[in-house]
């Protein structure tokens, strides 16, 4: 049966622009992007999705995608994708930040481990953060909400768009101050107590001055440190909650 040229580029544009949506939130996002995902599996699921994407949206305002206008709304496509995918980033961003504000006061900045997410050395309790956000993230089908939201999106930014709203860059910029706000909020428990801790230690210090500081004091600040992260762990994972679900919300308020 002959397959006419012209319907067989329209049914590939159509099939294209989801593809690139979706292409470019696997590029950003957590746990798509991970290394260990291998590419080509990566973009079989991007193909897969596609297919059960494109019958449901309507035609595309050109016929060709490999034309001058095509081109540019398959640039907005890949970009859409990719701005969804880096503000789930954020929150993996926020998570590193507030680890390493930890374990600069905890004296474990020294201790770096590879990041298995990103594939660079970070400190421990970084390594410890990035894994336990990441089971959080997959716990609460994070990697479907993302997913739903991408489709979501063509509600906002309609299929075949040439450009995306000059609002959401600037608000894309603008979120980049939830790494450190929420970053400081989950270090917030450990810094506090770790500063009444060497004040304590510092009038140690001054009331014994032969005692030696350096023997007693890195010891004893890494193991309050340790203790107080298990105490103040389940806030941990209920902030972590509400920041994933913050950056899924702002995911598409960019486009709003």
């Amino acid at each position: 049966m002959p397959i006419a040229l012209d319907n067989f580029v329209a049914s590939f544009s159509l099939f294209a622009a989801p593809f690139l949506r979706l292409s470019g939130m696997m590029l950003a996002a957590p746990v798509f992007n991970n290394r260990s995902f291998n590419l080509r599996a990566r973009a079989l699921l991007a193909v897969l999705l596609a297919a059960l994407v494109a019958p449901s949206l309507p035609s595309l305002p050109f016929e060709n995608i490999f034309s001058g206008v095509g081109l540019v709304a398959a640039l907005s496509e890949l970009g859409v994708g990719l701005m969804m995918g880096f503000v789930m980033q954020l929150a993996f961003a926020a998570a590193v930040f507030a680890a390493h504000a930890q374990s600069m006061t905890m004296g474990l900045g020294f201790a770096m481990a590879v990041d298995p997410q990103n594939g660079v050395q970070v400190p421990v309790v970084a390594q410890l953060f990035v894994i336990l956000t990441t089971l959080i993230f997959l716990s609460v089908d994070g990697h479907l909400a993302i997913i739903a939201a991408v489709v979501e999106s063509y509600s906002l930014v309609p299929l075949g768009s040439t450009g995306l709203p000059q609002i959401s860059f600037s608000r894309l910029v603008d979120l980049g101050s939830l790494v450190f706000t929420w970053g400081i909020l989950m270090a917030l428990p450990i810094l506090t107590a770790l500063l009444f801790m060497n004040i304590a230690l510092g009038v140690v210090t001054r009331a014994a001055p032969q005692l030696n500081i350096f023997a007693v004091g890195f010891p004893v600040t890494i193991m309050s440190g340790l203790l107080i992260m298990l105490i103040v762990m389940p806030i941990y994972i209920d902030l972590l909650t509400q920041l994933l679900d913050l950056t899924l919300a702002e995911s598409l308020k960019l486009f709003s």
